[in-house]
């Protein structure tokens, strides 16, 4: 990886070079005028991690970046400050160092820092080592968590020690809406919250009219999509093969008050399977199928994008709201999908500013 050079003032540069590369890539599918979400220029993401590099009786963050002169060797960038990150991170790092400095207990064979916060400040601190830890470590870890006014999870090999909680609640606000979430450490979240609130927003707005038909939505994760998006439909499906995010989808929608909507624990190739009537079972029993009148589709799939089976699955929705946070797959797949749809909406979120990684959004209609 690279550190990001941050910049505020030429975030529009920056900015308008994604937008102009993504216009260009998707020209081919002629669609229309692209929608772009700007992120705020810095201090941006509400999670990050760090390594901890011991230097005698000095700690610091540190990451690595690729030698471009010997791109087999990684140099180490000590990291005093962090504008990538949250304030709430940023004010945090060096309070956090200094407690562990003189703190044997704390410090020893530690190696790893991740940071989770909120944009109410809400915050969780896991520290991650190379040995087990013990009574002794928690004592200490508990004044610390007194001490820094967070939460504290430590972690080693085959072992987790939780001191208070193992999550932070987020509120992103949207259309006017508070939505809560339960934001699990170490599962997958949004990391940027400002372009995670117009995400939902754009979603919202690309499934309006939908209140007499039911959306069915593929890697739904902790319900991020799922709980703004539920009032838009009559009753919602949502899919998740982790464990932990179905856990948190559930607590989600019933901290949000969300009744119509089913959390189904399954892969996309398995619910592929389950609509064609090709696998039974307690679980597809549950989801009920037949009761369903699906009009529309969310995918937010991994990098990977979506294989043809998954591709062909979806061309028999008469909406199709893809999610990406690949470009590249994103384009293969509509290759395959613009057989039988077209381009409605198209939008650019800048979920990683100085990066050159691009999130897209992508609205298809039936032809």
């Amino acid at each position: 990886m690279s550190v990001p050079v941050v910049d505020p003032d030429r975030y529009d540069e920056q900015l308008g070079a994604k937008r102009d590369r993504v216009i260009k890539q998707f020209a081919r599918f002629d669609p229309p005028p692209l929608e772009t979400y700007a992120s705020p220029a810095s201090h941006y993401r509400q999670r990050c991690e760090f390594r901890l590099w011991h230097e005698g009786d000095d700690l610091f963050y540190a990451m690595f970046e690729v030698d471009r002169e010997n791109p087999s060797q990684k140099r180490v960038i000590r990291l005093d400050e962090y504008p990538v990150a949250s304030h709430r991170i940023n004010g945090m790092m060096p309070r956090l160092l200094d407690a562990l400095r003189g703190n044997s207990v704390l410090r020893r064979k530690l190696f790893q820092v991740e940071f989770l916060t909120t944009l109410s400040g809400e915050m969780l601190i896991t520290l991650i080592y190379h040995r087990q830890l013990d009574d002794e470590w928690e004592a200490e870890a508990r004044d610390l968590q007194h001490q820094l006014d967070a939460m504290i999870i430590g972690r080693a090999r085959k072992q987790r020690r939780v001191l208070a909680r193992d999550h932070v609640w987020e509120r992103l606000t949207v259309d006017g809406h508070d939505f809560v979430y339960q934001q699990v450490e170490n599962s997958f979240t949004q990391p940027n919250a400002a372009i995670c609130q117009s995400m939902l927003s754009w979603a919202r707005d690309v499934t309006r009219g939908s209140d007499d038909r039911d959306l069915v939505e593929l890697y739904c994760g902790n319900g991020n999509f799922t709980v703004a998006l539920a009032e838009n439909f009559r009753r919602v499906l949502a899919t998740e093969i982790s464990r932990t995010s179905v856990a948190s989808a559930r607590t989600n929608l019933a901290a949000n008050g969300v009744a119509n909507v089913h959390v189904a624990r399954m892969s996309a190739e398995e619910f592929a399977a389950a609509l064609k009537g090709q696998k039974g079972g307690r679980r597809v029993a549950e989801m009920a199928l037949d009761d369903y009148d699906f009009s529309t589709v969310l995918v937010d799939p991994p990098r990977a994008g979506l294989d043809d089976a998954s591709c062909d699955q979806l061309s028999g929705y008469d909406r199709i709201v893809y999610i990406s946070c690949n470009p590249d797959t994103l384009a293969d797949n509509l290759d395959r999908l613009g057989r039988s749809h077209e381009v409605s909406r198209f939008a650019l979120f800048d979920q990683f500013p100085w990066t050159h990684h691009c999130e897209c959004g992508v609205v298809l209609e039936k032809r």
